[in-house]
């Protein structure tokens, strides 16, 4: 039984593990699981993960969810990953793992709580909630200007000054592809005053070429679809 990796593309986390395995050239089946759909709720996913969330991870017998810790096991698990995926240095290693602590409670909460509420909503039968996307979006500019301050100092390609991504550069960038939802005026004033964000995040894409892009095909044909509605209910002059 090879490695099996649960997961569905709409989901920041998923497309930072698929986008993984295959830039390591790591055998894997993707196993599509539709969140839209309540695919995630079932008991036969539950199964997978009780906690009925994506991604997961079936290797062997083994299970395992939380896109961090898959994201680990799969570099310790594989010995032909880069070692600038996720350093053998003990120090360089866990200060990736400190961003990668810091991002679930900051750069993804608010990330995920502006988009959510400004774009996606619908689509899980759910209202706009207008106070929740303006308190997601603080807390993401927030998190903008501590990636900046602390991880891309100076003239630094990726994060901690490294000349190669690790898998903390890897998820934080999928994570603020979501941005590509939303209306396109919004997501450029969020990154106006942020030009190393911004080089930053194509600094990645380069180097997870051309896997970035594929991976990320569905992020662009939501935004396609959302622009075309934006457009066809803003007022006729």
């Amino acid at each position: 039984m090879g490695l099996k990796v649960y997961a569905d593309r709409m989901s920041q986390p998923s497309r930072a593990v698929i986008i993984f395995c295959k830039m390591n050239r790591i055998d894997f089946e993707e196993v599509k699981i539709d969140l839209s759909k309540g695919q995630h709720k079932t008991p036969e996913f539950a199964k997978i993960n009780p906690l009925k969330q994506v991604p997961a991870i079936v290797d062997g017998r083994f299970k395992l969810f939380e896109s961090h810790a898959i994201l680990r096991y799969i570099v310790c698990s594989f010995p032909s990953v880069s070692d600038h995926w996720y350093p053998n240095d003990l120090t360089t290693r866990a200060k990736v793992d400190s961003i990668l602590d810091w991002h679930h409670a900051n750069l993804r909460r608010g990330t995920m709580t502006y988009v959510f509420n400004s774009a996606l909503a619908p689509a899980f039968g759910l209202p706009f909630n207008t106070q929740a996307a303006e308190e997601g979006k603080k807390l993401l500019i927030s998190s903008l200007l501590k990636i900046e301050s602390l991880w891309l100092k100076g003239d630094s390609r990726f994060l901690l000054g490294n000349s190669q991504p690790s898998i903390a550069d890897l998820s934080l960038v999928c994570e603020l592809m979501q941005l590509e939802v939303v209306d396109n005026n919004e997501r450029e004033r969020i990154f106006e005053q942020h030009q190393k964000i911004r080089d930053w995040m194509e600094n990645v894409k380069r180097a997870t070429h051309p896997h970035f892009l594929e991976v990320h095909g569905i992020i662009f044909k939501v935004k396609a679809l959302f622009e075309s509605r934006r457009i066809k209910a803003s007022p006729k002059l």
